[in-house]
């Protein structure tokens, strides 16, 4: 009896000190979001088409930018305007969360279609580049259309998942890594590296760039939902240079709490966005806190 009892308080402790690590939403906001940044820069991170003219000019790869529209009459054009490219990206420039994200990967016919195989017709992409204009995947009542380069993804991150575009977040503070994570896309995410749309998380232990662990809803998971493939004990391609170019774009901005993602292509990784309030969910796909990482006084 008395052994059963010393035994949970013991498990009582450890559970107890685990959560010291752990960092909460409230947390989150309180003592790194809003303290490390001043709320006049987030449009710098929030608006994907200038955090792209700051990283370029801070020589940060990022992916080539080949349209940019802000007013209605420009579509008129985007027949002639996209038939010289056989794929690409169309985000809206203030969306969140992947919403409002095309991929086109090459032409079909007279359209063109996804990596999943779905067709867009001329019809299809001008209303959806009028419904960017308008608003709706952004929290403005006008946004941006953004069409870039369609990131030619490294094989290894293609092995991993190869139903779209893979991507691995860096949290930092004060310009410096403190823990990241890959997104890997599904099916059922519809080829979005969004965990809240059912892409897988791993978790990368930061000094040598292996995957440790991974999560699929909340749930912890070895393999890929769709392909069965390992998803532990790989190596990320170019890790040096991902927190490289991480640390080089945290400190392109007075943002000094954030998160950055970037895309593996071919021949090295790529800047895709940076997030002024990324989520928590990097916790769990690492199985650890992102507080102990933050806070040294946090250790258990």
């Amino acid at each position: 009896m008395m052994r059963a009892v010393v035994n949970a308080m013991k498990s009582w402790h450890t559970v107890r000190a685990r959560a010291r690590t752990v960092l909460g939403m409230n947390q989150r906001n309180l003592h790194y979001i809003y303290p490390y940044n001043r709320r006049r820069d987030f449009p710098l991170a929030d608006d994907k088409i200038v955090t792209k003219e700051i990283m370029q000019r801070a020589g940060v790869p990022v992916p080539q930018t080949y349209r940019v529209y802000t007013h209605f009459y420009e579509l008129r054009t985007v027949a002639r305007d996209l038939d010289a490219y056989r794929d690409f990206v169309v985000k809206p420039s203030q969306g969140s969360g992947g919403g409002g994200i095309i991929v086109i990967s090459e032409r079909r016919g007279d359209g063109w279609a996804g990596p999943g195989g779905a067709i867009y017709r001329l019809d299809d992409v001008r209303k959806h580049l009028s419904d960017i204009l308008f608003g709706v995947y952004s929290f403005d009542l006008h946004d941006r259309v953004l069409i870039e380069q369609r990131v030619a993804q490294h094989p290894e991150m293609t092995a991993l998942s190869p139903f779209g575009l893979a991507d691995v977040r860096v949290i930092l503070l004060q310009d410096e890594p403190r823990l990241a994570m890959t997104r890997l896309p599904t099916r059922r995410s519809g080829g979005r590296a969004n965990l809240h749309q059912g892409a897988v998380g791993v978790g990368i232990d930061m000094a040598t760039g292996r995957t440790t662990h991974a999560i699929l809803n909340g749930t912890p998971v070895e393999t890929h939902p769709d392909t069965g493939v390992r998803l532990i004990d790989r190596t990320i391609p170019f890790w040096s240079d991902v927190l490289r170019v991480a640390g080089l774009a945290a400190r392109a901005v007075p943002l000094k709490y954030l998160g950055v993602d970037v895309s593996l292509s071919e021949t090295g990784p790529v800047l895709l966005e940076i997030n002024v309030r990324p989520g928590l969910q990097i916790q769990n796909a690492n199985d650890a806190g992102l507080r102990a990482r933050l806070d040294p006084r946090a250790q258990p």
